[in-house]
């Protein structure tokens, strides 16, 4: 069972540097991916996380558009500024992609980090990032305000995902804001939508005629039984 917690926890005061150089050390200790965090001299500390692409809805990219390369990522090219035109796709359902971050990398700044990642140029306050807790047979989702910082909750929780995952969903506020959308995005959405309905009505179809022919083929051998 999967439920939405959207009370936000009181936090706790900020840890020394002490503290924080005791729980890397009591993280490291368990990382089994070798992946550890790491101190800095400023007090600040760097590391890796996880996040699940949960996505329902379709994303906006630019159209034509080859992924990024390494040599794009060094040279910090933006491939999504070099094409006006859009396009709307669905991301894979449960896709993971990792993150190195530092402490100081707010949950805002993973969404966007994200976001470009993919190419994708929706308004980031179309995306929300979740914590994923399991308890007692049911999945916890809460949402993180933008300005938390994930990878504190990673060092809190051990490096057992289990334990705590991160998750990028939509911004569920309620009803969809259709205002935030563009013309562009809007008229994919509705492509997208007639697409599925077509898809959704053929199927309703072949199921039927099946069922039609099955009845038929028994009405048949029924009338050629004697009695």
């Amino acid at each position: 069972q999967n439920v939405t917690q959207t009370v936000e926890e009181e936090k706790p005061e900020p840890p020394t540097v002490q503290e924080i150089k005791q729980k890397i050390e009591k993280y490291n200790a368990k990382v089994t991916n070798g992946l550890p965090m790491k101190l800095n001299d400023d007090g600040s500390y760097t590391g890796f996380i996880q996040v699940h692409l949960k996505l329902r809805r379709p994303v906006t990219v630019p159209a034509g558009i080859r992924p990024p390369s390494i040599y794009d990522a060094l040279k910090e090219v933006n491939l999504a500024e070099m094409t006006d035109k859009r396009t709307s796709f669905y991301l894979p359902l449960d896709a993971i992609k990792q993150l190195h971050i530092s402490s100081n990398t707010t949950v805002s700044e993973v969404i966007q980090g994200l976001l470009k990642k993919f190419m994708v140029v929706d308004n980031p306050q179309k995306f929300a990032l979740f914590k994923e807790m399991r308890k007692d047979g049911q999945v916890l989702f809460q949402k993180l305000p933008l300005t938390e910082y994930p990878l504190y909750l990673r060092l809190l929780a051990g490096p057992d995902t289990d334990a705590l995952s991160f998750v990028l969903k939509e911004n569920e506020t309620g009803e969809v804001e259709w205002d935030a959308f563009s013309i562009p995005e809007l008229q994919n959405f509705l492509m997208i939508l007639d697409k599925e309905e077509k898809d959704k009505i053929q199927q309703v179809h072949k199921k039927y005629e099946r069922f039609k022919q099955r009845l038929q083929q028994t009405l048949k051998e029924a009338r050629g039984k004697p009695g």
